[in-house]
């Protein structure tokens, strides 16, 4: 046998056994059983962030539409489960000075607790502490850039999260 016959052979072995052992890419297995539509809630803000609920929500919304479309329903009504979040914290913390009273950067640290509840009341999947940060520059001569660069931030953040909260909750099944 050749060189390049062997080295096909051992790719073929080796995608034979990635194959043969279930793996797939995050996000592309199943709900839970039973569960084909998801709502999702607006989410719970216990933070004192005002309207972060609605940021991370229409992020986790607009990741379930991209990655599947078809599974969001538009009411509780209309779904087999009801996903519900909580933000459970926010904060920012300076993770870079100038000098040793001023902050030239800073991140968003923000932890998110989920569930996915059926019809009765019944909670089929859950996690707690999904916790992500996010950096940002931070002007010293201008509150309003600084604010704008914690805002852009927090989009980030919250499309990284979105991303995690689909991939997990698929990937569990």
């Amino acid at each position: 046998m050749t060189t390049q016959g062997k080295l096909f052979a051992i790719a073929i072995f080796c995608l034979a056994a990635v194959w043969a052992c279930g793996y797939r890419f995050a996000g592309q297995g199943g709900f839970p059983q039973g569960v084909e539509k998801i709502f999702i809630e607006v989410f719970e803000n216990s933070t004192n962030k005002t309207g972060i609920e609605r940021v991370v929500t229409n992020q986790v919304v607009f990741e379930f539409t991209r990655q599947r479309g078809k599974s969001l329903a538009n009411s509780a009504e209309n779904a087999d489960a009801t996903l519900k979040g909580v933000i459970r914290t926010i904060r920012t913390q300076t993770i870079a000075r100038v000098g040793t009273e001023v902050a030239s950067e800073r991140e968003v640290v923000m932890t998110v607790d989920l569930r996915l509840i059926k019809d009765g009341g019944e909670v089929v999947w859950a996690v707690k502490g999904i916790t992500d940060r996010q950096a940002y520059n931070v002007d010293e001569n201008s509150k309003l850039a600084t604010d704008q660069n914690e805002n852009i931030a927090i989009s980030i953040l919250s499309e990284r999260m979105s991303e995690r909260i689909f991939s997990r909750l698929t990937s569990d099944f």
